[in-house]
């Protein structure tokens, strides 16, 4: 089963999914190889999130780009806005998966054989809100290891 942890009350999920991503990715211990991380969401976000991880910071750098980019299966950080994209076949990412947008994957068995770690980022907008909740239950029906971690103490 997978680790499937939910970022609640999140204010902007983009600055969110950047300082996310920057944890996740430089918590790789000494001589481990780096995780890769695949970002799913809304095409408008995601082009969005691309121009914020490259402003994010000053001193850091994420190295990201597109699922179709030439560059992608050298790339640790990928973005898609789709769960079953073709070009997801043809990268070795399978360490982590963001998901910023509020669809419920189609193919959840597929996607958790694939990310042993799943982080749904869930922001105070009350759309996106009850379709967590709606992620949420489905996740727990189906058996999975749920964790929340409310952010409206941030």
């Amino acid at each position: 089963m997978a680790r499937i942890d939910f970022h609640s009350n999140v204010k902007d999920k983009l600055e969110y999914a950047c300082r996310l991503t920057r944890k996740i990715w430089s918590a790789t211990a000494e001589g481990q190889p780096v995780r890769n991380i695949v970002i799913v969401g809304e095409l408008t976000d995601l082009k969005k999130l691309d121009e914020l991880l490259w402003t994010f910071s000053a001193v850091e750098f994420l190295p990201h780009c597109f699922i179709n980019d030439e560059a992608a299966l050298d790339t640790p950080i990928v973005l898609t806005d789709d769960f079953a994209s073709p070009a997801l076949v043809n990268i070795p990412h399978a360490d982590v998966m963001i998901h910023l947008g509020m669809r419920m994957p189609n193919d959840v068995p597929t996607l958790v054989a694939r990310f042993p770690r799943i982080v749904e980022v869930v922001t105070v907008n009350e759309a996106e809100r009850l379709a967590g909740r709606d992620r949420y239950k489905a996740y727990r029906d189906l058996g999975h290891d749920l964790h929340n971690f409310d952010q409206s103490k941030s």
